[in-house]
């Protein structure tokens, strides 16, 4: 799915900024492998200040340039929508005075598309190497403006307090499907290694962007796309439709010669990669500017930096923008100590045998079916549990192998972490006598994640060698954390994680209240030396850090992950079910095509079953 908008446009013109804001959908969209420009469903959202002087006319041409003229000419549909139509709210101030705010008219477009393939879609990072390939590669912009530079309603109109005069629009609907089919075929025969359209800030935002989501310089040239210094202005900022592509060099001529033919003959090679962070803007021979790659992002992050140290922990918020300025950073990684593709669990999986599993859910969890998915493809029978049959008795533990806490937010957590849901437990007679049987038993198993994790951290009473764990507090940052972070497997007993040690590995994390809190430094010093410590935040570097946000909740010595004494029971912040498999991590090392790394997880809950 993708969303498109160009509001401030519509002060100039209601039509092109309708015109734009579907096309924007589009040039989103064109980053995933879809079958057909068709296969796009469109929702469109009006806002409009009905009846205001000029506003129904602005109404009907973008209502009119959408519906009647472009959406049919892209073979498009819109099946649903909505409006506000009362977009002016007028007052009498403290003096009587008669007060009102009008909005312009705005359209806000969502659109959505079956992916054939997501593995294949792409993002703005700049590739520099391919597996032990060291890439030369090309940046091409495809300028669907056709060499204009309009900046009516940009972002650096209104920097300077203007809206201007002449509005970016797409003239040929034509170019748009074109330009579609384009980046379709050439993303199928595997010749595109990066992908960012260009629309809110212009060439320069696209191009800074993908330079800082791949931690490289740029040496950009606007020969081709300004006839004199004057015009690199427009050039930089007109926020016309376009894209910019990377390919390798090798096949920069051909796909250029592909898009003339395709009638994108407004194409050419606007950048090249370099091996460091240095960043170059020339014209006709002249720098216009010298810069890099971390003085740029400062810039681009200051803002963002500057709320966030005022609303949130200002510590947190400097320690991650400070970390733009670390030339070093490798990035994210993965060092594994074992084979992703083995599937351990195929012996056991032939027998026919399917364990069963508790998915256990209560009123605010919402990762039930993942975590359902992943332990499905590990051969287990995952069964739906929700508390309250628990509680009537319509469900008993005795029938189940093992138990997982599921993550969400039980109670809105409003009784703290995971509270509302270990006291549902505790302070009920016939549940808790379920689960402390179930724990006392030498054949169960179970694993608590998120709020799963607060849940079962204060149900150690019941938990026999669950008695040293701490309980989970507000991450340090003072926010929800939704995030991918960098763990190292630790030696541990936890059958979960066994063969697994000394892995380092990327993990989604998504909680408010993850920080490990251990009653003093000797509780600590305890936990340390137990091996009951299953996961640590690490860095970029692979060291076990406590920095923000390469350790997203503050916990003391990046401990993230505990088990039992006998390793049956394991809990855990992170979400190793959202990236069990090798489409749904974010970021993924080029040779996962099938399985994610997390999954050794649940097959070795299934190996250790048998």
């Amino acid at each position: 799915m993708a969303m498109g908008e160009r509001t401030p446009v519509a002060l100039i013109s209601p039509a092109a900024s309708a015109r734009l804001a579907v096309a924007e959908v589009i040039t989103n969209l064109a980053a995933a492998p879809i079958a057909k420009l068709s296969d796009v469903k469109l929702s469109a959202n009006w806002m409009s200040a009905a009846d205001h002087v000029g506003e129904n006319q602005a109404l009907f041409d973008a209502v009119h340039a959408v519906g009647m003229e472009l959406c049919p000419a892209l073979d498009l549909t819109i099946p649903v929508g909505k409006d506000s139509m009362s977009m002016r709210t007028a007052w009498q101030d403290e003096n009587g005075e008669d007060k009102s705010i009008t909005s312009p008219l705005s359209l806000v477009m969502t659109g959505f598309a079956p992916v054939t393939d997501a593995l294949r879609t792409l993002t703005p990072q700049l590739r520099r190497t391919l597996g032990d390939e060291v890439l030369e590669t090309d940046l091409i912009l495809i300028d669907l403006g056709h060499g204009a530079h309009r900046l009516g309603g940009s972002a650096l109109a209104q920097v300077y307090g203007q809206v201007g005069n002449e509005a970016p629009d797409l003239a040929h609907p034509e170019d748009l499907k074109a330009f579609f089919d384009a980046i379709q075929r050439l993303n199928a025969d595997g010749k595109l290694l990066a992908y960012h359209d260009r629309s809110d800030g212009g060439l320069l935002t696209t191009l800074m962007e993908m330079s800082f989501a791949g931690r490289v310089g740029l040496d950009i040239n606007l020969d081709w796309t300004a006839a004199e210094p004057g015009q690199a202005t427009g050039a930089l900022f007109a926020e016309e439709l376009g894209a910019v592509v990377q390919v390798r060099r090798e096949h920069t001529e051909a796909i250029l010669a592909e898009l003339k033919a395709a009638g994108l003959a407004h194409s050419g090679v606007i950048a090249t990669p370099r091996g460091d962070e240095q960043i170059n803007i020339t014209l006709l021979g002249q720098t216009l500017l010298s810069t890099t790659r971390a003085s740029a992002e400062r810039l681009w992050a200051e803002t963002s930096y500057r709320m966030q140290a005022a609303r949130d922990n200002a510590d947190c918020a400097k320690s991650e923008f400070e970390s733009i300025n670390d030339v070093r950073d490798p990035g994210l990684s993965a060092q594994i100590t074992f084979d992703v593709n083995d599937d351990i669990t195929a012996p056991y999986l032939n027998l026919g045998v399917r364990p069963r599993m508790a998915i256990l859910r209560e009123q605010g969890v919402n990762g039930q079916l993942e975590m359902a998915a992943a332990f499905d493809r590990a051969g287990f029978e995952s069964v739906d549990v929700h508390m309250s049959d628990i509680l009537s008795g319509r469900v008993d533990l005795e029938t189940m192998r093992g138990l997982v806490s599921c993550g969400g937010f039980s109670y809105g957590d409003v009784l703290g972490a995971g509270g509302g849901w270990a006291k549902s437990v505790l302070f009920n007679a016939r549940a808790r006598e379920q689960f402390e049987r179930f724990f006392t038993r030498d054949d169960s198993f179970a694993l608590g994640v998120c709020n799963g994790c607060q849940m079962l951290s204060q149900l150690k009473e019941l938990i026999p060698g669950a008695e040293a764990w701490p309980r989970f507090v507000r991450n340090k940052s003072e926010q929800f954390e939704a995030r991918v972070a960098m763990v190292e497997v630790e030696k541990s007993a936890s059958l979960f994680l066994s063969g697994m040690e000394g892995s380092r590995l990327p993990i989604a994390i998504a909680h408010g209240e993850g920080r490990a809190e251990f009653r003093d430094s000797a509780h600590l010093r305890k936990m340390q030396g137990s091996g009951q410590v299953a996961l640590r935040y690490v860095d970029n570097y692979g060291q076990t850090t406590t920095r923000y946000p390469a350790n997203p909740n503050g916990s003391p010595s990046g401990i993230t992950g505990l088990t039992t004494d006998d390793g049956r029971v394991t809990i855990m912040m992170p979400h190793p079910e959202r990236v069990a498999r090798a489409v749904t991590n974010s970021w993924r090392p080029d040779d996962w095509t099938q399985d994610g790394a997390w999954l050794r997880m649940f097959r070795n809950a299934r190996r250790w079953v048998d």
